[in-house]
């Protein structure tokens, strides 16, 4: 990724440097504008929410975080003594992470790493880099290869229904359009603009569906007190 092009990236570097940030801007199509506080891409497993602690719990063997941003996961796991590998495809959290002690760290795409490992983690609604249903079974084939024998995939997603809710409580999905999951999304911070990305949010039916069209089960973790939920992969055997 180019750095010029990584408002995320820029937002972590800055708050890891000064200890302070500016506004981590999201826009979207669907919503109004949202920010990210920049604060909690640094918090501690005592600041995160259950299903992540739950998820770190749950973590073992060789270990992949993905999209791991600041580091704030792998810090946690390294302090337990898990052999943790974080990558992400902006460069300068990669460097951040590497400053703040994150001892294996990878600039890397998720669907063109190689290797194998035992958990992979996909936290803060981590599955959501899939993108779109579509791209499911790309993701599941890559599963394929670098989840080891036996191993397991820990996400996290919300199921964003909610947002159709009518004040009588009822769901009402638009006819016009593809899974109401898939959004696209564009950040900013300072004068760094990103190029826009489509994100999934996933129901947990929709994805033990997918999963299991593609050879693999689904167990929900836990669930959040929002639609939220943590999902366990595995391997039909």
């Amino acid at each position: 990724m180019n750095s010029k092009k990584d408002p995320m990236g820029r937002a972590i570097a800055d708050y890891w440097k000064t200890k302070k940030a500016d506004r981590l801007r999201v826009f979207s199509p669907m919503f109004e504008e949202d920010e990210i506080p920049v604060t909690t891409l640094f918090r501690s497993d005592d600041d995160m929410p259950a299903i992540e602690r739950k998820a770190l719990d749950m973590a073992i063997g060789k270990t992949l975080d993905v999209g791991a941003g600041s580091g704030c996961h792998s810090l946690v796991l390294q302090q337990r003594g898990v052999d943790v590998t974080a990558i992400d495809i902006s460069p300068l959290s990669v460097e951040t992470m590497k400053e703040r002690g994150v001892k294996k760290v990878l600039e890397q795409d998720f669907f063109t790493l190689e290797g194998q490992y035992d958990t992979i983690l996909m936290l803060m609604n981590g599955i959501g880099i899939v993108g779109t249903l579509e791209r499911l079974p790309e993701f599941f084939r890559h599963l394929d290869k670098i989840l080891a024998p036996g191993g397991q995939v820990l996400c996290d997603s919300s199921d964003i229904c909610y947002v159709y809710e009518t004040e009588d409580d009822i769901i009402e999905l638009p006819d016009d359009m593809d899974y109401y999951g898939e959004l696209s999304y564009r950040m900013q911070y300072k004068d760094t603009i990103g190029e826009p990305f489509p994100w999934l949010y996933i129901d947990a039916d929709t994805l033990r569906e997918q999963a299991a069209s593609n050879g693999y089960a689904v167990e929900v973790a836990a669930e959040g007190d929002h639609y939220d939920y943590l999902a366990r992969i595995t391997k039909f055997s």
